[in-house]
């Protein structure tokens, strides 16, 4: 063996090793280490992310990056079989193969199980066995992750479209509170603040484990899991500041698990963030655009026992824990640009109010605006509730 074929030997050997680390932290370590091989899922998301920009409607660009994550998954899998295939190529020729040509014919009948291709060499034939080993074992790992990772889709969706006839479409805290109040169906927000700590533990566990789960967008265009949290957790803070005597308990667990869950996939994905704020620390969201969510809620006859400037205070102590990791997920993934989430360069400064439908009565009369009923109104996105 020359010196020239024994170092493209051990250049296959390092792409193969590459190889198998990738797939063995993506697939199948939990909470594996950072460093994963998914640069073919950065470029994607990156070209979509550009192509997006180029629209000109929300809704254009949201059926745009709805393919985003789709396509890198398959990117992401492609690259796996190509690796594997490009690693045998160098090892066959470093053994010995006559032709880079052979080398690389014989490497690709192995990993894809064609086995058109054989040198009939005992140290070949071992190499084709392995490869032919690891083609299986790719695509069986392959088969297998994707309905892992749409089964937790389903459940967090799920969750996140029962949300809508709640909050409305992008949910938002205060409409949460304003629709249960105005149904009087207050007395149902202990057990959906419990259903939404249960949710935000397993989005914590899944999607820190399965990053791909963050990208993927909800069916609906104007839902999102991290505006639909977010809205869930301001609708907690307000409760616990504004009525704390009649807040239920499962609002302040509700906010705990909501931003350990934010705070998982944070470190998951690299963001920055405190793990440790203070309750004075300033905060994005205005006092402002709080007192105006304020009146409303009194205005439609929720119980406040504090006034606007006390339950200020105890609500910017209990949105500090959550709202600058929770805005820096919101813009990573682009998500819907709701009330009270932050930012979006993408979406060039829009922020969408959620409308409520028009309480149309079988007497023929219009209720006031306050009032919610099945019938939903249309928006330029299609229907909302």
């Amino acid at each position: 063996m020359t010196a020239l074929r024994l170092v493209v030997l051990l250049a296959g050997l390092a792409v193969l090793l590459v190889d198998a680390y990738s797939v063995l932290t993506v697939l199948i370590v939990p909470r594996s280490a950072s460093s994963r091989v998914t640069a073919p899922m950065v470029l994607v998301r990156a070209v979509f992310r550009q192509t997006a920009l180029l629209a000109r409607t929300y809704p254009t660009q949201d059926r745009i990056l709805a393919l985003s994550e789709p396509v890198a998954l398959v990117a992401l899998l492609t690259t796996w079989l190509a690796l594997a295939a490009f690693g045998f190529t160098l090892v066959n020729w470093g053994i010995g193969t006559q032709s880079f040509t052979a080398a690389f014919s014989e490497a690709g009948s192995s990993v894809f199980t064609l086995g058109f291709t054989l040198t009939h060499t005992e140290g070949a034939r071992i190499v084709d066995f392995i490869a032919a080993g690891t083609g299986m074992v790719l695509v069986a790992l392959q088969i297998a992750y994707l309905p892992t990772l749409y089964s937790a889709y389903n459940r967090r969706e799920t969750q996140v479209t029962l949300l809508e006839s709640r909050a409305g479409a992008p949910a938002w805290g205060p409409e949460l509170l304003i629709r249960h109040q105005l149904v009087g169906t207050v007395d149902n927000l202990p057990n959906l603040f419990a259903e939404w700590e249960r949710w935000a533990a397993d989005v914590a566990e899944s999607h820190s484990t399965y990053p791909s789960l963050l990208y993927l967008r909800s069916p609906r265009s104007q839902n999102s899991w991290v505006v639909s949290l977010l809205a869930v957790m301001d609708a907690a803070a307000l409760t616990l500041a504004i009525d704390p005597d009649g807040a239920p308990i499962e609002a302040r667990m509700c906010i705990r698990m909501g931003f350990t869950c934010l705070r998982d996939i944070a470190q998951a994905t690299g963001i920055p963030y405190d793990p440790d704020p203070q309750p004075d620390d300033p905060i994005t969201l205005t006092e402002a655009q709080f007192d105006d969510a304020y009146a409303r809620l009194v205005g439609s006859g929720f119980a406040a026992s504090r006034p606007a400037d006390q339950a200020w205070r105890h609500f910017r102590g209990w949105r500090v824990n959550y709202e600058s990791v929770g805005y820096a997920v919101a813009s990573r993934l682009n998500a819907p640009p709701a009330m009270w989430t932050g930012p979006r360069r993408l979406f060039r400064g829009e922020s969408m109010e959620p409308n409520r439908p028009v309480d149309r009565r079988p007497d023929g009369q219009v209720g006031g605006p306050g009032s919610i009923r099945d019938q939903p109104d249309h928006g330029p996105d299609g229907p909302q509730r």
